[in-house]
């Protein structure tokens, strides 16, 4: 069945099927993005972002992760290292931001679990991207060769 808005009446049947995936390093394909805005907080003035869509996945389970980049100076670090792992920037060169160009690009990330608690006082999981791999370094192997 195709996605589909509902009218107020419709009948649902279909429970959520989200699942927090293991802490790991995941293979990734940007499916989206948005334009949005940062209100600001204690950690980070008023600034564009952008939302992004990213598919993670280990080849048997897969996941949407909704990743922020904050258009400010004091994440530039991390729109860098964004950019690096799509094959868009090289590190180290200037680069105009192309997020809309970043759509259908893959890469590597390393995903942890993200814990707080909800509104209900309950404890609440999602998972959250905490670092980009250049592609240099995702083809690395994560072994020593020859240390068996």
């Amino acid at each position: 069945m195709s996605e589909r808005a509902f009218s107020w009446e419709d009948t649902v049947q279909n429970d959520s099927t989200f699942e927090v995936l293991p802490e790991g390093d995941y293979d990734f394909t940007i499916k989206a993005f948005e334009r949005a805005y940062h209100d600001g907080s204690a950690k980070l003035p008023p600034c564009n972002k952008a939302i992004m869509k990213i598919e993670v996945t280990d080849g048997e389970r897969t996941s949407t992760l909704d990743h922020n980049l904050f258009l400010h100076s004091k994440t530039e670090g991390m729109i860098c290292a964004f950019f690096n792992a799509v094959g868009m920037r090289k590190h180290g060169q200037p680069f105009k931001m192309d997020f809309q160009g970043s759509v259908g690009k893959t890469g590597r990330c390393k995903v942890v679990i993200r814990k707080w608690t909800g509104n209900n006082g309950q404890t609440m999981e999602s998972n959250q991207i905490t670092r980009f791999y250049e592609p240099e370094e995702a083809s690395k192997p994560s072994y020593t060769p020859g240390s068996w």
